[in-house]
């Protein structure tokens, strides 16, 4: 495989984005949006964009970061390898399997049924072991060390904060008139592609970009208080998929300069977003992936009654629904 760009010269700006959305287009679903009134959630009137990125290929949005890393830098015989609590390890999984690359998926022990099964149906090799994100990437950094695999991380690397970013493109085209776009904070990686999509460039006065963390792993907002990335707890409902250990140092750098606010919700809060968006739409999230819109239904981000809000819905891997009837 040909040489391609060093991660440190793609540049957080909005152009990288543009240029990265190109590259990707051909393996990346373009996800819907479904505009609904807030009143259908039991909130005061007003209109409200949900952007289905749950709908994306592997079930989240982390696949847009996974072809991203995969297609612009250069990859080593032994393949990739990744650590994650489950989407992540989904998307490299797949994106590997499309492309035809050997991968590695490190896991914890709380990884979800739904993430293991689709990581091991993509065909990659899977090690589950720990009990947190952070023991499954040790053991991950183990394995690199030893065979030379590239290294896929799950949100601090220039390409996997600008492929997620894409799907802060898509969703200022089909939303043009939201002013804030609500997205979780995880280790900061589709929060901080979002922020670098639409607020880096030429962009419409008074947008937002809100970050919403699970009280239990206030990543992000722990590191603000701190100045910098520091660790924070990581017990949440949302666990594999929102709970890193500590937020990273690109995406809080991102985020430090162009994130308006952070706010802090509940797993009451999520799980009630989780049930409403199954029995409003007949939407399937798993917490994680609804976390952005839990913070409307409680009340934690409040908007103006005309203020057009946008949500990313950003991950499905779950078991929520049964459907053996």
């Amino acid at each position: 495989m040909p040489a391609q760009p060093h991660a440190a010269a793609v540049p957080l700006i909005q152009q990288s984005v543009i240029a990265i959305e190109a590259r990707i287009r051909p393996y990346v679903r373009l996800t819907p949006v479904v505009t609904v009134d807030r009143a259908e959630f039991g909130l005061p009137p007003g209109p409200l964009t949900l952007k289905l990125e749950l709908m994306q290929h592997s079930g989240s949005f982390k696949v847009r970061g996974a072809f991203t890393n995969l297609l612009l830098r250069e990859i080593p015989d032994a393949g990739v390898a990744a650590a994650s609590g489950g989407n992540h390890g989904a998307a490299v999984a797949y994106a590997a399997s499309v492309l035809g690359i050997p991968a590695r998926i490190f896991v914890p022990e709380v990884s979800s049924p739904a993430k293991i099964s689709r990581i091991r149906g993509y065909g990659a090799d899977l090690v589950i072991r720990g009990e947190t994100y952070s023991d499954a990437l040790a053991v991950s950094q183990e394995w690199i060390a030893a065979s030379g695999a590239l290294p896929v991380p799950a949100f601090d690397q220039p390409e996997t904060i600008l492929g997620a970013g894409t799907a802060g493109l898509e969703l200022r085209r089909q939303a043009p008139e939201a002013t804030t776009i609500l997205a979780a904070v995880g280790g900061g990686g589709l929060l901080s592609g979002i922020a670098t999509a639409v607020m880096t460039g030429i962009g419409p006065p008074g947008l937002r970009v809100v970050g919403v963390e699970p009280e239990g792993a206030p990543t992000l907002t722990a590191a603000l208080a701190a100045g910098g990335p520091v660790d924070a707890a990581t017990g949440s409902v949302a666990v594999d998929s929102l709970a890193p250990r500590r937020v990273g140092e690109l995406t809080f750098s991102v985020a430090s300069r162009h994130v308006h606010s952070v706010v802090l919700v509940s797993d009451e809060a999520i799980r009630s977003a989780q049930l409403l968006l199954w029995e409003r739409l007949r939407v399937v999230a798993e917490p994680g992936g609804c976390a952005a819109l839990a913070a409307l239904i409680s009340g934690r981000y409040e908007p103006g009654p005309d203020q057009p809000v946008a949500v990313v819905l950003s991950g499905a891997n779950t078991t929520a629904v049964d459907f053996s009837l």
